[in-house]
């Protein structure tokens, strides 16, 4: 387990607080647009009901692709604050600095990443 000094455990914490920051006023604006660009009108045909509908949910994976990265922010500060952060959730083992450097709010190891993902 890594163990940062109090002032680089505040450093990552406010990095970590500012990118959940980001990613709620980005999931927000995704939000509010979905309800606009979700209006029909009465005078759309088909093509156009598509076309509303295709937007629509690729607006919707954007929406969750921020609430799942938000989430991951708010796992990584609970493992900041039980002293786990640094750690693979998966095998326990160190996630190398530069990876976190990278990605502040990780929680995989590459190795461990890599796996979940290939079983998609």
């Amino acid at each position: 387990m890594l163990v940062y000094p109090e002032t680089r455990t505040q450093d990552i914490r406010t990095a970590l607080i500012g990118r959940r920051e980001e990613l709620e006023a980005e999931y927000v604006a995704t939000v509010a647009e979905m309800t606009l660009a979700g209006v029909v009108d009465s005078g759309d045909d088909v093509a156009d009901l598509g076309n509303k509908a295709f937007v629509r949910e690729q607006e919707f994976v954007l929406a969750e692709s921020f609430r799942s990265r938000m989430e991951q922010v708010e796992r990584a500060l609970e493992r900041l604050d039980a002293g786990h952060y640094g750690t693979c959730e998966t095998c326990h083992g160190e996630i190398p600095v530069a990876r976190l450097a990278a990605f502040p709010s990780v929680t995989l190891c590459v190795s461990c990443k890599s796996r979940s993902e290939s079983r998609y």
